[in-house]
Order: structure tokens, then C-alpha cells, then sequence
């Protein structure tokens, strides 16, 4: 006998696509065995029907027939009674007990279905900013009893659909067998049309049907003990954010998948969230919608970024953006656990860490410590003079007022506790907001409502010899004692970006880093306002890392009042190489010493090549690779 498929009753609280498109086929299987029931019905009782007459008819001719009366009506009479018992029966009741409770089920599945869909759209709306705890319960308690309806509507659907592979073969059996048996106990007189092998055979499948419903009992208790283990869970199981408060976060992920929230853009203004099932494949982002067989690409997950993101005053939210610089799409989970946990598995994926041999091992050591996690301390003693075009400024002045020769690298690299004092704060975010900024500038002056930029907002960028754009996002800056080496700025990117994997950190502001021959701006994307303003002058060290070329940070002596001088360390992440950013910050430096020698100036600018529209071009600036998008170059060229 074939082996019977069933639905695992395992999957039925996640719900997944998978899972809807296998019961689609047990529930097309419903349908159309419920059709061919209802004409084999039709035909049974067809013949049934043909039978009576045949009742009728014979009794008349008995009436003619008078020696043969009574065998004759006896013989058909029995024969119509064991059709209705043995054939006509056993179909009408597996039609009005086994296919109706299955039709009812999918109904009461459906409804619950909806109920908890409407629960979780209802939960996901709860807001962020002003979060009313009483509501929250309410919604959550509400929830968790739609799930849990679902989860038993699911159960018992499931198990009367595993029911049904077994019934439909004992009913579609049995009446056979009663016509057969009719069949054979009608024409006993005539035994001889019927040998031995035909009763071998009858019986065999009378022990099949037994067989059957013995395994059938077995099966269904089974799936009784399933059902009762599976709903005598935590109330946690169904309630959405449960363990907010301390949730255990698996970091190691190389593959998630689950059910979110895609935020999709329907007009100049308005947005519509739809609940989707996401599942991650190699180094795709695939969408799977209810009903669907397969899924569908909706992000290359290679070299992309991700961070938690503030949107419609939503909780749990991330983007996800492309290699390019450009925003992607924005998602929004049902719990504090699934919304870092995807974050997680998608800043592993964007590493590519799945080609290699061991991705998991691969993805456990990375993670093991926020350390590991970011830049292994052997890196930072590295040294690469002549791949960086970063130097100490600080010794270089000293060589020059002491007129001696000072080496420039020292036979052992200091310690951390020299370079940043143990305990010394980290700032994730930018010093002075722009709104801020803007204001304290402008004064009471109107604010241009379409982010347009005055005329004499950058003043000194006219008069520069030097303007390079940059798209940079700013990881963090804390004081530092030291500028003597670039150790103390591959020292603060590993504490920086440490910190942020310790504490969950993902989101960073994004700017434009605009490198002049007199300062560096830190200008906001959007509004065209500076954010930060640095004097090139105050820049004392910068370097970019040996092996994260995108990660850039330079220190800045910034006069107290007291009359002393602090020193900060600042670290930002780069579309581009930072080597590139670090070459143009020397360069401007350069231009800072030649301006006073008008010869020493000429030769400085003609050592940078010029275009074809007599345009300067840095050293080593080449298009990206990704789009050739201008807005991530058009800092490349400067005029003199």
C-alpha cells in the first residue's frame, strides 16, 4: 500500500507559504474528491434505484411465474436491501460526516485567518512616540488570542484533512465491496461463474480496509497527543514582542526568514504597509506572497547596508541601502528580537559570508565578541606608508622646528590606555543637529521652505583652490589623549564600531563631507546646511584602515578656554575608498603650506592633471564601480 502524505501539524503556527501551498493541494485534493463522491453517489443510487424497479418487475413476474414466486421476489428483495446497507450507505455518510466537517473547518480556518490578520495590522499601527501601555496590552492580548484561535483552527483542519487520505480510500472501497458482495450472494446459485481467486480477492481487500482503519485509529490518536503538546505552550508562543525587555538575540545568522511588514510608496504622499513572508537565498532578499509557489527577488543583499530607521511612527523598523548610496526598502518587524535578528543576518549576508566552506563557523567567530565582530587588534599594526597618503603632521612640524630628522614610526605601537582613556564616552551622533545649526547662523532670517542653498552659505568655497565631495556616514568621535600616531585612529574605529555592535547601534546619519583647501564641511544631503565645520588647519592626523577601505577618521586640536587644547577623534564610513578622502584632506593641507610661496603653488598645481575642460583631478579618483552615479564623484574635480 502507498504511503500516506500528510501536513506537518508543526508548521501550522508559523503559517508560512510553504505550508498554505501544500494545504492548497490537500484542499484542491477535497474538492475534487468531493465531486467524484457526489457522481459516484449518483451512479450508486442510480443503481439502486434500477434495483427496486428490478424488485418491482420481478414481482410482477413472479405473479406469472408461480412455482418461482417466492424465490424470485426474496432474491431480488435482498439483493436491493444489502445495495442500500453495503453501497448506497457508506458514500452518503462519508459525504454528509467526512467531507462536510472538512468543508466547515476550511470555513472556520479562513475566519480565523482573517481575524489574526486583522489583529496584527491593528498592532502594527500602535505608535511609537506616544506608546499608551494599556493599549499595547489590549492589542496584544487581542493578538495573541487571534493566533491562538488560528493555531487551533489550523490544528484541527490539518488533522481532519490527514484524516481524509485515510477515509477516501475506505470509502471509495467499501461500497465496491457491498455491490460485489450483492453481486456474489444474488448469483450464489450460479457459484460457478465465480471461482476462488475472486474470494481471495475480496478478502484480501476486506483485511486492506481493516488494516486501514486500525492505522487510521493509530494516526489519529497520534495526532490527538500532537495537538494537546503543541497548545499547551507558553501564552508567549502567541503573544507578538513577548520578551522585550531582555530577548535572545542569535547574531550568527546566515539565512531568516518571517513575516514583515513592506512599506510601499502608492502616491506623492501616501504609503501602504503590506504583511509579506520574507525569506533570505544566498545573497537575495526574496518575498513569497500568501498563495504563491515561489518567491520572488526583491533586494541583492552583496555590499548593501542596513540600520534601524524612525518611519511613520512605527516601531521596529529597518532600510536597507544599496552599495550605491541609494535608499532602498523599509521594513518593519513584529518584535524587538525579529527586527535585530534581521539586521543581524542581513549585515552577514552583506559581508558574503555564505560562499565561504563554513558559513556558520565563519559567522560564530566574526561574532564571538564585539572585538572580533569588528577588526582584529593584530590589523592595527599593520603598517602600509606607502598605500596611505596620510602622515603625522604633528612630527613633521617638530622636524621642521628643531631642524633634525625624527623617525617617523616607532619600533613598538603604544597601548590602548595611552592613546584613549579607558572609559572615555562615545558619540553616535552628529555634535550639532542641522535644524540646530541653521539656526544659530541664520538667526530669525526665513527659512527657505525647498532646502535651496543661499548664495553665500559656502563663501570660502568660491575662493578654494580645492572642492571635493564625499558621501560619508558618521559612526562616531569621542577625546582622545594623543595625535602623535595614526594608532590612535585605527585605536577609536575599533572602540567606535565595537560599541555599536555591543549596544545594537545600527542607525547612522549620512552627510556630505565637502574637503576644501581651508575646511572640512560636513554638509546634511537634503537641506544643503552645515552640520560641522572643521578648519584644515586643526586637522593634526587622518588615516584611512589597512583593511576596511571605507572606514576614514581623522583627529582635531580644538582650543579650550582655558588656553589648553583637547583632541578628538572623528570616524565616518565612506562609499568610496578612504584613502581617497585622506589624499584629498593632504592635498588641501599642501595647498595650505604652499600659499605663501605663489612659485611653490604653481608647481603644486601643475603635478595634479587637468581634464579636458581644464579641471583638476585628484590622484587615484577613478568612477566606482557600482552605476558611475555622478552624485558620488562630483568631488573628484576641483577648480583653480
Amino acid at each position: 500500500m502507498p504511503a500516506v502524505d500528510k501536513l506537518l501539524l508543526e508548521e501550522a503556527l508559523q503559517d508560512s507559504p510553504q505550508t498554505r501551498s501544500l494545504l492548497s493541494v490537500f484542499e484542491e485534493d477535497a474538492g475534487t474528491l468531493t465531486d467524484y463522491t457526489n457522481q459516484l453517489l449518483q451512479a450508486m443510487q442510480r443503481v439502486y434505484g434500477a434495483q427496486n424497479e428490478m424488485c418491482l418487475a420481478t414481482q410482477q413476474l413472479s405473479k406469472q411465474l408461480l412455482a418461482y414466486e417466492k424465490q424470485l421476489n426474496v432474491l431480488h428483495t435482498e439483493l436491493a436491501k444489502q445495495l442500500a446497507d453495503t453501497m448506497v450507505l457508506p458514500i452518503i455518510q462519508f459525504r454528509e460526516k467526512d467531507l462536510t466537517e472538512v468543508s466547515t473547518l476550511k470555513d472556520l480556518f479562513g475566519l480565523a485567518s482573517n481575524e489574526h490578520d486583522l489583529s496584527m495590522a491593528k498592532y502594527s499601527r500602535l505608535p511609537k512616540k506616544k506608546e499608551n501601555e494599556k493599549v499595547k496590552t489590549e492589542v496584544g492580548k487581542e493578538v495573541a488570542a487571534a493566533r491562538r484561535k488560528q493555531h487551533l483552527s489550523s490544528l484541527q483542519y490539518y488533522c481532519a484533512l490527514n484524516a481524509l487520505q485515510y477515509r477516501k480510500r475506505m470509502a471509495m472501497m467499501e461500497p465496491m465491496i457491498g455491490f460485489a458482495h450483492g453481486q456474489i450472494n444474488f448469483f450464489k446459485k450460479g457459484a460457478e461463474m465465480f471461482s476462488k481467486h475472486m474470494d481471495s480477492f475480496l478478502s484480501s481487500v476486506a483485511d486492506m480496509v481493516q488494516s486501514i482503519q486500525v492505522e487510521l485509529e493509530a494516526e489519529a490518536e497520534k495526532m490527538r497527543v500532537s495537538q494537546q503538546e503543541f497548545l499547551s505552550v507558553d501564552e508567549s508562543v502567541y503573544t507578538p514582542d513577548s520578551d522585550v525587555a531582555a530577548p535572545q538575540i542569535n547574531r550568527n545568522l546566515i539565512q531568516k526568514a518571517g513575516y514583515l511588514n513592506l512599506r510601499n510608496k502608492t502616491g506623492l504622499v501616501t504609503t501602504t504597509w503590506e504583511r509579506l513572508y520574507f525569506f533570505t537565498q544566498g545573497g537575495n532578499l526574496m518575498c513569497q506572497p500568501r498563495g504563491a509557489v515561489a518567491g520572488g527577488l526583491i533586494q541583492d543583499l552583496d555590499n548593501c547596508s542596513v540600520m534601524a530607521v524612525d518611519c511613520e511612527d512605527r516601531r521596529y523598523c529597518f532600510q536597507i541601502t544599496t552599495p550605491n548610496g541609494k535608499s532602498g526598502i523599509i521594513l518593519q518587524a513584529e518584535s524587538r528580537k525579529e527586527n535585530e535578528e534581521w539586521i543581524c543576518a542581513i549585515n552577514n549576508i552583506s559581508r558574503q559570508i555564505y560562499l565561504t566552506d563554513n558559513p556558520e563557523a565563519v559567522a560564530i567567530k566574526l561574532n564571538q565578541t564585539a572585538l572580533q565582530a569588528v577588526t582584529p587588534i593584530t590589523s592595527f599594526g599593520k603598517k602600509q606608508e606607502s598605500s596611505c597618503p596620510s602622515q603625522n603632521l604633528k612630527n613633521s612640524e617638530m622636524e621642521n622646528e628643531n631642524d633634525k630628522i625624527v623617525p617617523k614610526a616607532t619600533a613598538s605601537l603604544p597601548e590602548a590606555e595611552e592613546l584613549i582613556a579607558p572609559g572615555t564616552p562615545i558619540q553616535f551622533d552628529i555634535v550639532l543637529p542641522a535644524t540646530e545649526f541653521l539656526d544659530q547662523n541664520r538667526g530669525s532670517r526665513r527659512t527657505n521652505p525647498f532646502g535651496e542653498t543661499e548664495d553665500e552659505s559656502f563663501p570660502e568655497a568660491e575662493d578654494s583652490l580645492l572642492q571635493q565631495m564625499f558621501i560619508v556616514r558618521f559612526l562616531g568621535s569621542m577625546a582622545v589623549k594623543t595625535d602623535s600616531t595614526t594608532e590612535v585612529i585605527y585605536e577609536a574605529m575599533r572602540q567606535v564600531l565595537a560599541a555599536r555592535a555591543i549596544h545594537n547601534i545600527f542607525r547612522m546619519t549620512e552627510s556630505h563631507l565637502m574637503v576644501t583647501s581651508q575646511s572640512l564641511r560636513l554638509i546634511d544631503p537634503q537641506t544643503q546646511v552645515s552640520r560641522a565645520n572643521f578648519e584644515l588647519t586643526s586637522v593634526t592626523q587622518f588615516a584611512a584602515h589597512q583593511e576596511n577601505k571605507r572606514l576614514v577618521g581623522f583627529v582635531i586640536r580644538i582650543p579650550e578656554s582655558t588656553g589648553e587644547e583637547s583632541l578628538s577623534t572623528y570616524i565616518f564610513e565612506s562609499n568610496s575608498e578612504g584613502e581617497k578622502i585622506c589624499y584629498a584632506i593632504n592635498l588641501g593641507k599642501e595647498i595650505i603650506e604652499v600659499q605663501k610661496d605663489p612659485e611653490a603653488l604653481a608647481q603644486l598645481m601643475l603635478s595634479i592633471p587637468l581634464t579636458n575642460d581644464g579641471k583638476y583631478v585628484l590622484l587615484n579618483d577613478q568612477p566606482d564601480d557600482n552605476d558611475g552615479n555622478p552624485s558620488e564623484h562630483r568631488g573628484a574635480e576641483s577648480e583653480a
